[in-house]
Parts: C-alpha cells; structure tokens; sequence
C-alpha cells in the first residue's frame, strides 16, 4: 500500500501551509486544477522524500506480508476479493501502487506470483529493504511496462488511482495487461469524504464542502509547483470510469471500522469509521472475450 490516506490539510480551510510526512514545509494547500504530467511528476517526488516517515509510522501496522485493504484493516486473508485464497497459486498478479510491497508478499506466500510496482523509487528501497523475492518495478501506472495479456489479476490499495487525472487511462492500461476474464480490484477514499473536513475528531463530522466538486486538492511550493495532488471522483463518476475502463463492475465493498481497530490515521479513526464510509474497494472484471 503506497498511498497516504487524506490530505496533510483540509482543502475546505482555503490557502494554507502544509507539511510533509517527515515534518517538512510542503507549501500551501489550494484547490486548482492539475493534469496529468504535473500531478505523477508531484506523486513521484512526494512519495520520494517522504517514503521514509510514512513506513516507520505506518509500517507496524502495514506489517511486511500482510494484505490491508484500507485503515479500517479489511484484510484480504478475510475479504477474498481477488477470490479464494486457495486459488491464487500459479496466478500472476500486478500490485500497482506497491509501496514496499507488503501486499505482494502476502499474495506471493499464497503461491502466486505478483509483481509490485510503483511511481516512487524509494518506496521500492524500503520494498528490498523489507526483502523476499518479488518482482520490483518503478513505473507509472498511465504507462504499464507489460505485454498485452500479462496477469490474471491486478490490484491497489490506495495505491496511484485517487492520484491521477485521467483514471481511465489507467484502468485501460491495467485492462491491456491483463488476461481475458481478469480480475481487477483497487481501493480509494471513499468519495463521501471529500464533503467533509479530513480531521478524526468531532470537526471532521460536518459537511463543509461539496460532494459534487470535482477541484482537484493540490498542495504547491512558492513558485506555483504541485508538490502533491489528489482528485476527487464521484461514486457514480467512478462507476462511468471502471465501465469507460472496459471493465464490470463485480461488487462495491465499503468496510465497516471494526472494533479492534483504535488507531487514527490522517482523517480516519473509530468517531468516524462508525459513522460515515471511509474506504470505497472496487471489484471489477474484464470481459472473458478478447
């Protein structure tokens, strides 16, 4: 899982400075506009100088082989949405998003064989600092360096999706690579919350914002420079992208917050997670047919 969960600040509070995982002054946050070059290249730099507070924050809870889909802590060992468990031996499997790895770990100790891709290189260091034997790959997910027909399964937990302009081209792409009857399932906030403020607490229950604007949150350095982008898509316009894509949309999972979970990460946490979805998961499946 490579993605932070939320923005650094809320978009709502207008222009304001921001920090990065690691404490850093990452500029100011606004909502403007933010195609697709500005918004990887501002992916790959912010996973890059941040890569390393977000995996000793996090990483406990990520674990090195275990499959989360979200901070509510759906893990796939218990959800079986790349199906069951038992069957994943022998498949290949594309983790796009990868972070360092963890859920390609897991796929791999279940007999499949993954490959673990993502923008930023120094989530793949701490993917080799972690170790085993899967795959690495530093690429964007708009531009997949596979032969038509690669995997049989392809998978990302916020990973790279709520980040691009133009998702569709990703599903398309991710579509090309995969085999006929292919399943594809990825994970993002749940649009919901782009409504209401990105804080745990109480202040994080009232709507702020509207559903409906789709104004990319875009936090930028003193010279007007994306250091970090997001983009906000409906349900529906999700389900329109996935369609668009050239998939079907199997299931839209939206992870209640257990009880076990006491954790607060970025917006999400136990006030919230019991009360408004914080995760949408999309299973979607390309056509048997060529």
């Amino acid at each position: 899982m490579n993605q932070e969960y939320g923005q650094e600040a809320d978009p709502e509070d207008g222009i304001g400075g921001v920090h990065g995982a690691d404490g850093t002054d990452e500029g100011e946050a606004t909502r403007r506009e933010a195609g697709d070059a500005e918004s990887s290249r501002a992916s790959r730099g912010w996973w890059d100088r941040n890569a390393d507070e977000y995996q000793n924050e996090h990483g406990a809870f990520l674990g090195d082989d275990r499959f989360v889909w979200g901070p509510e802590g759906l893990d796939e060992a218990d959800a079986g949405l790349l199906g069951p468990a038992e069957g994943l031996k022998g498949l290949d499997v594309l983790e796009i998003g990868a972070g360092a790895a963890q859920c390609s770990r897991w796929l791999a100790a279940h007999g499949a064989r993954p490959v673990a891709l993502d923008l930023s290189h120094r989530q793949l260091q701490h993917a080799l600092r972690i170790g085993g034997d899967v795959p690495l790959v530093e690429a964007d997910a708009g531009a997949l360096p596979f032969r038509d027909g690669s995997f049989d399964l392809a998978c990302s937990a916020y990973g790279a999706v709520p980040f691009v302009a133009d998702p569709v081209k990703v599903f398309r792409e991710v579509r090309r690579v995969l085999r006929p009857g292919g399943r594809w399932v990825f994970s993002v906030t749940h649009p919901i919350r782009w409504a209401f403020p990105d804080e745990p607490g109480p202040e994080g229950l009232s709507i702020s914002a509207s559903y409906f604007d789709r104004t990319p949150y875009v936090e930028q350095d003193e010279r007007g420079r994306a250091v970090y982008v997001e983009h906000h898509r409906t349900i529906g316009d999700r389900v329109r992208d996935v369609v668009a894509g050239g998939f079907r949309l199997v299931d839209l999972v939206e992870p209640e917050w257990p009880a076990w979970n006491s954790q607060e990460w970025g917006g999400w946490s136990p006030l919230r997670g019991n009360l408004i979805p914080g995760t949408a998961i999309f299973v979607c499946e390309r056509d048997a047919q060529p």
